[in-house]
C-alpha cells in the first residue's frame, strides 16, 4: 500500500542558514547545502522538493517524474546525507539505471554531491574493463551506479557484495523493463536486505512497474509530477527547433548555431548558475557579446548587465530561470535553450520572450539525445510543433558566412561614398583582372568578420552520418523485453505498432532503411532479446527505442538496426561480451 506524500509537511530536521532556503528548508545538513551553492543551484525542482523529504525520514518512495526534471539530485542528496550518518559498511547504496551514458552520467553527478562528504562513487557498465572494477570493489566503495547487465555478473562472480546495501534506487525503471531488464532487477534486488530503503523513479506507471514496487517496496510515499496541461494557442507562435546533440558537445553546437543564425538579441537559457558562468566564458572567447545574471549578483551587477542588453552592447544574455523572472527583456528576437527544461509550463515560459507585438520569433533548443521523450511530451502539451534538425555542418557555416560577406558588400555600394576608394580600384582594374580585385575586396570584409577561421564538425548524437531524429513515444515501448514460455523457434519480435509486410518469415529481407545483424548466439546460449538489446543500447551508446524486429533463433540471433548506425553497432559489438562471452557478429546475408 502506497501512501500519498504531503508536501506541506514540515522537515523534521532544522533548516540550515546562510545557504537557498529552498534547499535548506528540506531537512538537507550544510556540506550538502555548500555543494549545491557552489555548483550554482538556486533553487529545488518539484521533484526535489516532495520526495527529499521523505526520502530523509527513511521511508521507500514511487516517483513518477519525467527526465530532466532532477531526480538525481532528489535521491543522491538524501542517499548521501544517509552513508555520512550511518555505519560505514561498503557498499552502502545501490543505483541501477539502464544505459552505460546514465550511469557514467549518475556516477559523476552522485560524485559532485558527495564531494565535500568523501563519499566513493564507482560506476559499473559493460564495455569497459572489468579488471580496474575487481579491484575498485575490493577496496571498498560506498556507492554503486551500475546497469543491471553488469551488476548481476559482478553479483555472480561473488565480486559484488550487496549484504550491507542501506539504500537502492531504481532510476529509469519503465526504461529498463523496456529493454528486458525485468528478471535481472529481481535477481539483483533478491540479493539485498529486506531492511534496505527502495526508490523506484520512472516517466510512466504502468502495471509491470506497480509489479515491482509491489514486490520490492515497503509502504511507498507515491510523488507523481503531473504535467499541468497548456491550453492550445498559449504556446507562442514561434519557430521552434531542436538540435540533438552528445552532452559533450553542447557548447560546441551552441557556438556553431549562434554562428549560423546571427542573432542580434537572444536569451540563453542554463539550469545552474554554474552553468551560466561556463557558457558565458566560453561565448566570450569565441568572440561574442555575452553577459550572465543570475542568483548571485548583486542588484548593482543585474542592474548593469541589463542595461547593457536593452541597449545593445551585449548581443547574448546567459540565464537561469529565476533571474529572468520578472524581467521586461524586449526585442528579443531568439530564445535558446541550453537545457531542455523540465516541463512544458516552463518551455512555454521561455519561448514566450521571443515573437512579442507580432514581431517574428525564434525559440532553439539543445537536446541531449536521452530527452527525446521530453521534448515529444512538451509537444503534446504544448499542441505545437518542434522541428528536429542536425547541428550546421562546416559547409553550412561557410555558406552562411560568404552571403554575409555578399550583404555587408552589396550594403556598403547602396550607401555610396566611395570616391575615396574608386582611384584605387580604377587602378587595380587596370591591371585587367576587375573580377579578381572585387573578390580580394570580398576577401578581405570576408576575413574581418572571421570567415576564414579553422572549424571542426560536431558529430551526431551517435557518431554517424546525419540523419532526422525520430522520437519515440513512450506510449509505445519497445516490447522485446522477454519471450514467454510458450515461444517458438524463430519467432519473429516486433516493435509496437510494426507489422511485418506480406509474407514476412524469419531471415527475410529487412524494413527499408534497416540493415540486419547476425549474431552467433541464440537459444541454446540463453539469448533473450533483452541481452540483445541491452548489449546495443550500453556497447554502442544506442537508444533502445531505434532498435527494429529482433529474430531468436536455436543458435544465432538477427536484429534490425538502422542502416546508418549498422558499422557503429558491429564494431561496438566485436569488442564486447553478450552472456558473458565473446559472439560472431556480421551484416546477416539471406
Amino acid at each position: 500500500m502506497s501512501t500519498k506524500h504531503d508536501s506541506t509537511q514540515e522537515p523534521t530536521a532544522p533548516a540550515a542558514t546562510g545557504f537557498s532556503p529552498g534547499f535548506a528548508a528540506l531537512g538537507l545538513e550544510a556540506s550538502l547545502l555548500a555543494t549545491l551553492d557552489a555548483l550554482g543551484y538556486e533553487e529545488p525542482t518539484p521533484i526535489q522538493r516532495e520526495a527529499i523529504p521523505p526520502l530523509l525520514a527513511g521511508k521507500d518512495l514511487l516517483g513518477q517524474a519525467a527526465t530532466g526534471t532532477g531526480k538525481t539530485a532528489a535521491f543522491a542528496l538524501p542517499l548521501l546525507q544517509r552513508i555520512a550518518h550511518g555505519v560505514k559498511q561498503r557498499p552502502a547504496a545501490l543505483v541501477l539505471v539502464p544505459t552505460r551514458e546514465l550511469a557514467i552520467q549518475v556516477g559523476e553527478a552522485v560524485q559532485r554531491y558527495g564531494k565535500e562528504l568523501h563519499i566513493s562513487v564507482l560506476a559499473l557498465y559493460g564495455g569497459q574493463a572489468i579488471s580496474p572494477q575487481f579491484h575498485a570493489l575490493k577496496r571498498g566503495v560506498d556507492v554503486i551506479v551500475a546497469t543491471p547487465g553488469r551488476a548481476l555478473d559482478h553479483i555472480r562472480r561473488q565480486t559484488l557484495k550487496l549484504a550491507h546495501v542501506q539504500t537502492v534506487v531504481l532510476d529509469e525503471a519503465d526504461e529498463m523493463l523496456d529493454m528486458g531488464f525485468a528478471d535481472d532487477l529481481d535477481a539483483i534486488l533478491i540479493q539485498t536486505p529486506a531492511t534496505k530503503q527502495t526508490a523506484l523513479f520512472s516517466a510512466t506507471m504502468p502495471p509491470r512497474i506497480k509489479s515491482i514496487a509491489h514486490r520490492h517496496l515497503k509502504h511507498p510515499v507515491e510523488i507523481t509530477i503531473a504535467k499541468e496541461p497548456v491550453k492550445a494557442g498559449t504556446a507562442p507562435k514561434v519557430q521552434q527547433t531542436a538540435y540533438v546533440v552528445a552532452r559533450q558537445h553542447r557548447g560546441a553546437a551552441l557556438a556553431r548555431i549562434l554562428d549560423v543564425a546571427g542573432p542580434k538579441s537572444a536569451l540563453v537559457f542554463c539550469r545552474t548558475r554554474v552553468e551560466v558562468d561556463e557558457v558565458t566564458a566560453m561565448l566570450n572567447g569565441r568572440g561574442r557579446r555575452a553577459e550572465a545574471i543570475h542568483g548571485g549578483m548583486s542588484q548593482q551587477q543585474r542592474d548593469r548587465v541589463m542595461n547593457a542588453f536593452r541597449s545593445g552592447q551585449t548581443e547574448l544574455l546567459v540565464a537561469t530561470d529565476v533571474a529572468a523572472r520578472g524581467l521586461d527583456i524586449p526585442h528579443v528576437s531568439h530564445v535558446i535553450n541550453f537545457d531542455l527544461p523540465s516541463s512544458a509550463e516552463v518551455y512555454v515560459h521561455r519561448i514566450g520572450r521571443t515573437g512579442r507585438a507580432g514581431r517574428e520569433g525564434v525559440a532553439i533548443t539543445i537536446l541531449d539525445p536521452r530527452e527525446q521523450r521530453l521534448l515529444r511530451s512538451i509537444e503534446i502539451h504544448t499542441k505545437s510543433k518542434v522541428i528536429v534538425a542536425q547541428v550546421p555542418t562546416v559547409a553550412d557555416l561557410r555558406a552562411t558566412r560568404l552571403e554575409r560577406t555578399k550583404t555587408a558588400v552589396k550594403e556598403i555600394l547602396d550607401a555610396g561614398e566611395l570616391e575615396p576608394f574608386l582611384a584605387v580600384a580604377e587602378a587595380l582594374a587596370a591591371a585587367g583582372r576587375p573580377i579578381e580585385v572585387a573578390a580580394a575586396a570580398m576577401k578581405l570584409i570576408h576575413r574581418t568578420q572571421g570567415g576564414e577561421q579553422s572549424e571542426q564538425e560536431i558529430p551526431g548524437p551517435l557518431s554517424r552520418a546525419p540523419e532526422p531524429y525520430r522520437p519515440q513515444p513512450r506510449s509505445a515501448p519497445y516490447q522485446a523485453g522477454r519471450q514467454s514460455s510458450g515461444d517458438r523457434p524463430g519467432r519473429l519480435i516486433m516493435r509496437p505498432g510494426t507489422r511485418p509486410p506480406a509474407g514476412r518469415t524469419t531471415q527475410s529481407a529487412g524494413e527499408p532503411g534497416m540493415a540486419r545483424l547476425y549474431v552467433g548466439a541464440g537459444r541454446e546460449s540463453g539469448i533473450r532479446p533483452g541481452d540483445l538489446v541491452g548489449a546495443i543500447a550500453n556497447e554502442a551508446k544506442v537508444n533502445a527505442g531505434v532498435i527494429g524486429a529482433i529474430e531468436i533463433e536455436e543458435r544465432f540471433s538477427i536484429v534490425d538496426v538502422p542502416a546508418g548506425m549498422a558499422k557503429g553497432i558491429l564494431e561496438a559489438l566485436s569488442r564486447s561480451r553478450i552472456k558473458g562471452r565473446k559472439v560472431p557478429v556480421r551484416v546477416f546475408k539471406d
